[in-house]
């Protein structure tokens, strides 16, 4: 990408949009636009298309989504279905267009099966049923990666697709309600500190193990790969370390500073058992991740504290 290029951040709000334009201004990109959802809804195709036409970007990094944890994806799944489904549809298409000259599409690891050969290399896409408490959602980002690979066959579009593992830091969401598991247990253990509570309780067993990468590495890794990766297959974006969600519940406990104790509770569901990411493939284009899960745990505790303030 030039540097004096016009670059559109879908989601430039959300945590995952907001870290890649704080690294595109850091490596020196001075043309990044952006919308909240009140100036544009991606939703409605007449007003995507009237963006496109106006402003005419050169590259788009598409991380708007409507996202959420277990208890978000189960209740509402009509609204993750459908509202991802026109976000990246009116993206990708006007992209096509008014002649993008490239486009990253963010997906989810959620894509993979449930019961996946671990860990997961890129190719094991649509081999098994998918975890049932966030179907609707893996499903729209499939279509959404499907999207890319057909408009680059068919138009000769420069699209890619990433699909990163479970991310947090810096502008998550602590919503109790809708948030993942990072965030959830930091404002947890953060609250039954506040309020000298004993004991935290944890949805599930804490046997699930999960693999996290800060956000701010995300980003790195997406600006790496728009300028060094150009092919229909989707990259898994990750650390490539696991731990199971108790020790994860351990190690966050004690960045809170919480001494209470830790109850969990079998009858809510664990979700996915294990969701490890192969990025070997990633590894071999050149990029790696540099935040450690303490560092990045600290440092998202800290943005935590000072914006609750």
């Amino acid at each position: 990408m030039d540097y004096n290029a016009k670059i559109y951040v879908a989601g430039h709000k959300g945590m995952v949009g907001s870290a890649i334009v704080r690294d595109l201004k850091s490596k020196g990109y001075t043309r990044i636009i952006g919308r909240t959802s009140e100036e544009l809804d991606l939703t409605r195709q007449e007003e995507v298309e009237k963006f496109f036409e106006m402003e005419r970007p050169e590259y788009v990094f598409l991380a708007a989504a409507k996202v959420g944890g277990i208890i978000a994806n189960s209740t509402y799944p009509a609204e993750f279905i459908y509202k991802n489904l026109m976000i990246e549809s009116n993206v990708i298409h006007n992209a096509y267009v008014y002649h993008v000259k490239k486009l990253l599409f963010l997906g989810s690891s959620c894509i993979y099966p449930r019961e996946c050969q671990q860990p997961i290399k890129e190719e094991y896409i649509m081999t098994g049923p998918l975890e049932q408490t966030n179907e609707a959602y893996a499903v729209a980002k499939i279509a959404g990666l499907t999207l890319c690979k057909f408009y680059r066959k068919q138009y000769g579009c420069d699209f890619i697709s990433a699909m990163p593992t479970s991310l947090y830091g810096e502008n998550d969401n602590f919503d109790l309600e809708s948030s993942h598991v990072i965030p959830a247990l930091i404002r947890k253990f953060h609250e039954a500190k506040a309020n000298g509570a004993g004991e935290v309780i944890i949805w599930g067993t804490g046997e699930p193990k999960r693999e996290f990468l800060h956000v701010d590495d995300l980003a790195d890794a997406c600006v790496y790969l728009m300028n060094q990766y150009s092919d229909e297959r989707h990259i898994n974006i990750g650390s490539g370390v696991e731990l199971t969600i108790a020790e994860l519940a351990d190690l966050i406990k004690s960045v809170v500073g919480y001494d209470g104790n830790i109850i969990y509770d079998p009858t809510k569901p664990d979700g996915t058992p294990r969701k490890l990411l192969d990025v070997s493939v990633l590894k071999e284009i050149g990029w790696h991740h540099r935040i450690k899960l303490e560092e990045g745990l600290n440092r998202t505790y800290s943005w935590f504290r000072a914006t609750r303030q």
